[in-house]
């Protein structure tokens, strides 16, 4: 087998490891491609393909992520990972096994994680990695790795999200929200949001999006069953879809183009959290994203009309 198949091969475990470093799809993407090219260039074959190509991948993510935490300190507004649609895994129970690793909830335990930490325990917990491989892959011995490890998993187990465990009965529960949300139902909202459910919204400035997180069974039925119905009668789509391994859906304008990904926590027959991601950078690796500002425009004048 060749450099290109035996890359390619591997191509879906680089990524996966990448983006769960980095929370971004375009910076795992970005950091696939330059391992890709340090790979071509090697001159000698390593002895263990997927180590060499993965140690590789996981330090540069380490390296980028150094960095965009400078850059998130002055983020606008709340920060989300960038939305993953489809996992890159082409076998479905391997990808059933990874989805609540590469979950909203998931990635931001690991944003809390020092960028050794979180390397250490994405290539031990999440995909199996030998300790001697994890101490050459980041510089440390295996002892220090461990150590590492305890101390992830401590932050990752205190706020470690628990899910349905049944992923038919998250999608059914999902599909209910989401027509009490088209319908403006208040109370079939309220009868499926937790008591103490949050809405999340990620603009970073570049859309509009509420000025804080929403919390509270009452004010979020109340803001969502006031919203949503008014964006489909502007040519909105909504349609249901997994994000990052969790139910959630995809709204674009009436050209097709995207406008929002929304993303949903759900936990003991009930919706915990929901994530709005509308940072036009956030969507484009998804597709051509929509002019948000226009659509609240047009939002704004409708509801003046109808007064």
């Amino acid at each position: 087998m060749g450099k290109v198949e035996e890359f390619e091969e591997l191509r879906p475990l680089l990524f996966s490891i990448a983006y769960r470093i980095l929370g971004s799809v375009g910076e795992a993407e970005d950091a696939v491609q330059e391992t890709w090219l340090r790979y071509d260039a090697s001159a000698t074959r390593p002895d263990s393909v997927k180590s060499f190509l993965s140690a590789t991948v996981t330090r540069l993510a380490i390296d980028v992520l150094r960095s965009a935490r400078v850059r998130r300190e002055s983020y606008v507004g709340p920060w989300l990972p960038e939305p993953l649609l489809d996992d890159p895994y082409g076998d479905p129970a391997r990808a059933a096994e990874l989805a609540d690793s590469v979950s909203m909830a998931a990635l931001l335990l690991l944003e809390r994680l020092s960028p050794l930490e979180r390397s250490v325990f994405v290539l031990r917990d999440v995909f199996g990695f030998g300790f001697d491989e994890i101490a050459a892959t980041v510089g440390r011995s295996e002892a220090a790795c461990r150590q590492l490890l305890v101390r992830a998993r401590r932050h990752m187990h205190d706020g470690r999200p628990r899910f349905e465990a049944d992923r038919e009965e998250r999608r059914e529960l999902a599909g209910r929200f989401f027509d009490a949300l088209l319908q403006g139902d208040v109370d079939g909202l309220r009868a499926l949001l937790s008591a103490d459910v949050q809405l999340v919204g990620d603009s970073g400035g570049k859309a509009p999006a509420l000025p804080r997180t929403v919390a509270g069974n009452d004010k979020v039925a109340r803001l969502l069953s006031a919203f949503y119905p008014q964006l489909r009668s502007l040519g909105v789509s909504f349609e249901a879809s997994e994000v990052n391994g969790q139910p959630g859906a995809v709204l674009r304008d009436r050209d097709g183009r995207l406008l929002q990904i929304l993303a949903l926590d759900i936990l003991d027959g009930r919706v915990h959290t929901i994530r709005s991601v509308l940072n036009p950078d956030k969507l484009s690796h998804l597709g051509p994203p929509a002019d948000a500002w226009a659509v609240d425009r047009e939002f704004r004048a409708r509801r003046k009309r109808d007064r």
